[in-house]
């Protein structure tokens, strides 16, 4: 069984440090990077694209509102056609880098706050579907399994590739448990990695409760802003291994070559 490991990288700022993603490059198959509107600048945009290329790491854009401040972890209203600029150009600015490397992106991911309201908001979902899709039908849409991303990204016939999270909890509605609540985050590598496997093998999340819902899963996001996300990663991609799972990148993955 193929599966894949994501993680959000290149998010320096003064919110977050970017030291170990280097060595995360080391342990995950793809990278969703912060194009400048939440996180990062164009040295940490070009740092990550050169490291992944040197390790044969996929690369995807990680757009977000454009809230530094907040590092896009607040919501915001915006129209429609303000969410198509957001998404464009934030993908155009890291493609332009990944260019210079000889690279070129190859999957989306939407980042905080605005990943959060388009898994309730299936208009919201639909315009970030449209823009994805329009900027090369070969983007591959990394989206929240079960979220009505998902379900607005079948409409129109996309590349989806779906993750779950493994350093955080689900509520029994299949969302991610507020940041506010104090059992929203796993930062046990052992509680990881069990959560993981389990949810990867049974194809269905965890939910805190203790419910499991049926989902398809083709990719796992570790977050690069925990403390313990280094050896998180580590561990996950050990147990993933030594129970038989083959990791790629979103783009070597069968169902994206049928």
């Amino acid at each position: 069984m193929e599966i894949n490991i994501n993680c959000d990288l290149g998010e320096k700022s003064k919110h977050h440090s970017n030291k170990h993603d280097p060595d995360l490059l080391e342990i995950v198959n793809s990278a969703n990077v912060a194009c400048g509107y939440h996180a990062g600048d164009e040295d940490t945009m070009s740092q990550v694209v050169e490291i992944s290329k040197k390790n044969g790491v996929s690369i995807g854009a990680h757009p977000s509102f454009n809230d530094p401040e907040n590092f896009g972890r607040e919501r915001m209203n915006l129209s429609s056609s303000e969410i198509k600029r957001l998404i464009i150009d934030q993908y155009e600015i890291l493609q332009k880098i990944a260019s210079k490397h000889q690279e070129n992106v190859s999957h989306i991911k939407p980042h905080g706050a605005l990943n959060n309201m388009a898994c309730e908001d299936i208009e919201l979902a639909t315009t970030l579907a449209n823009t994805i899709k329009g900027i090369s039908k070969d983007l591959i849409y990394l989206v929240p399994t079960g979220s009505k991303m998902e379900e607005a990204a079948k409409k129109v016939d996309m590349k989806i590739a779906c993750e779950i999270f493994a350093d955080r909890n689900y509520e029994d509605d299949g969302n991610l448990v507020s940041r506010k609540k104090p059992y929203a985050l796993i930062t046990d590598p052992e509680e990881a990695k069990k959560h993981v496997l389990k949810m990867v093998k049974s194809q269905s999340l965890n939910c805190h409760s203790g419910k499991q819902i049926p989902c398809e899963i083709d990719s796992i996001c570790i977050h690069g802003d925990n403390l313990s996300s280094l050896s998180t990663a580590k561990s996950i991609k050990n147990n993933l291994l030594e129970n038989g799972l083959v990791l790629k990148t979103l783009t070597q993955m069968q169902k994206f070559k049928l």
